[in-house]
């Protein structure tokens, strides 16, 4: 069996594109960064721990991927571009053709995104994916989740609910048809980071946030940081095809692990927005808008606004 170092060597040394902003990489006591003139660092950390984020039998690729895609989800909602990542992982055990597969899933992403793998930990223990992200931001542009103001638009990109629904039909608790249990499997395991989208965003996007813990619960986070509440049309959700035949709008939007952004957009950069968004090819869709009184409420078919009974997800709940 290897050993920890050989373990590094093996699976994860030369994974990652080598930048000229990396002074010293893998292989000391830490990495040595040259962040850009002029540039805010913007840093991030997301664990992934099996059974409470993802299944027992999760793909590796899969896994790599996701601990990987949902940190630059989070760069993505900043506004920032990343460039280093960091990673740790607990394992009960060393598995080569297992770490094999996770760091080739973690690796694809992270040449497509330019990234580059700098450091980070192994130990044995329960499975457990750390990863910190790290990015930058010219000053005073890094989007927020405080900022929004009435009469802004609520935007979505892509599409909403389906990872919900994979987790709910691995759970046993709901039968997917075949098209769409494909469909929302490829949404939960690997979720697409809208980091062009992101950068895109600066300068017209009012606040953004990255819907981990579903629609309506990230939208709360994002007005309560604003002081406004808002107002979504159930019937302009982007929502997976045939998936209200199988559940509730409300259900759909407090699922989490969609990955994609939520943000707002005063109505003088509307139509900048929708030319930004065809230029990055990243699909958006208007839901609602910003309004003075707190919480978010959802306008069902038959046109009444009503506070929504479900929340996202909240590990501690």
């Amino acid at each position: 069996m290897p050993g920890e170092f050989e373990l590094i060597a093996r699976h994860f040394s030369g994974l990652t594109p080598v930048r000229p902003d990396v002074a010293l990489s893998v292989g000391d006591d830490a990495a040595l960064l040259t962040p850009p003139s002029g540039q805010e660092l913007v840093a991030t950390v997301d664990s992934l721990v099996e059974g409470v984020h993802f299944f027992a039998d999760c793909p590796p690729a899969a896994l790599g991927h996701k601990a990987l895609a949902v940190n630059l989800s989070d760069l993505a909602a900043m506004g920032a571009r990343p460039a280093w990542v960091l990673l740790a992982l607990a394992l009960p055990g060393v598995d080569d053709v297992w770490l094999t597969a996770f760091s080739d899933g973690f690796g694809a992403l992270a040449r497509t995104c330019g990234v580059s793998l700098v450091g980070g930990d192994t130990c044995r223990g329960p499975l457990t994916v750390t990863v910190t992200a790290l990015g930058f931001v010219p000053q005073g542009q890094a989007l927020r989740r405080g900022g929004a103001q009435v009469d802004d638009a609520v935007y979505v990109s892509g599409e909403v609910g389906a990872a919900g629904l994979a987790v709910r039909a691995r759970r046993g608790s709901l039968e997917l048809p075949p098209l769409l249990a494909t469909h929302a499997a490829q949404r939960l395991d690997y979720p697409q980071p809208r980091v062009a989208l992101g950068l895109a965003l600066r300068g017209l996007a009012s606040a953004a946030i990255d819907i981990s813990d579903g629609l309506l619960a990230d939208l709360g986070h994002l007005c309560l940081a604003s002081g406004v509440g808002a107002r979504l049309d159930a019937a302009r959700l982007p929502l997976p095809a045939g998936a209200l035949q199988l559940s509730s709008c409300e259900a759909l939007i407090s699922a989490g692990d969609d990955y994609e952004l939520c943000f707002t957009v005063p109505p003088d950069h509307e139509s900048a927005l929708a030319a930004a968004a065809r230029t990055v090819g990243c699909p958006i869709a208007c839901v609602g808008h910003i309004e003075a009184t707190p919480g978010v409420r959802l306008i069902g078919a038959d046109g009444v606004a009503r506070l929504p009974v479900l929340a996202g997800h909240d590990h501690f709940r």
